[in-house]
């Protein structure tokens, strides 16, 4: 059995929050096909994903809005109401979060979440007080699954990478955690990652 790992890393989005870019277009865009034919080409994730790496929306938007000007206002929505692609709080995992918090567990996260959305976000969240540190890729200009990422978390965290237990939804981001020394956990629900914390004797 590994070592007892000392503290817990947790993804946000999915993880402690339900996130999608559709909770926001759907409250826009009322055609169904309309409404993903604009996720899956305009407003899709594999752009936003250039806000978690990094690039800041002042270069981002006006691109996007000289590429598709039929979608301009849907691009402006997604600057000023991002926190509304955030639905709610994914409860059992913040059960687990105060639960850890009151055992004297350190707690940590890791996300990959655009610096200026992070800024409009974080403020509004007192669960985040809970935790020791955050590393957010838009800050940090590199995002998960990137190697570089976790090693700027060790030395943010302070622990050695078989102190750090990770949970995350994306099998890509574990994966690289793991490949690292973390031990790490495939988010799928809050009860399975309930079930790993008292196996590894991180929650009784």
């Amino acid at each position: 059995m590994p070592d007892t790992p000392r503290a817990v890393v947790f993804d946000i989005g999915r993880v402690l929050y339900d996130w999608n870019l559709r909770y926001l277009m759907e409250k826009l865009i009322a055609d169904p096909a309309e409404l993903d034919h604009v996720l899956a080409n305009v407003i899709s994730e594999d752009w936003h994903f250039q806000s978690d790496s990094g690039t800041p929306l002042a270069e981002m938007v006006p691109a996007r809005k000289a590429a598709f000007p039929e979608h301009a206002h849907l691009v402006d929505a997604y600057v000023e109401r991002f926190n509304d692609t955030i639905r709610h709080p994914i409860e059992g995992t913040h059960a687990l979060v105060r639960r850890l918090h009151a055992a004297g567990v350190p707690l940590y996260a890791l996300t990959n979440f655009g610096a200026e959305f992070f800024v409009g976000f974080r403020p509004h969240e007192p669960i985040f007080d809970l935790f020791d540190d955050i590393v957010v890729s838009g800050v940090e200009k590199v995002a998960k699954p990137d190697p570089r990422i976790y090693e700027i978390s060790e030395r943010r965290f302070g622990h050695p990478p078989e102190a750090l237990f990770f949970t995350d939804d994306n099998p890509a981001n574990v994966a690289a955690a793991r490949a690292r020394g973390w031990q790490a956990h495939l988010f799928e629900g809050p009860e399975g990652l309930a079930d790993e914390l008292v196996r590894l004797g991180l929650l009784s």
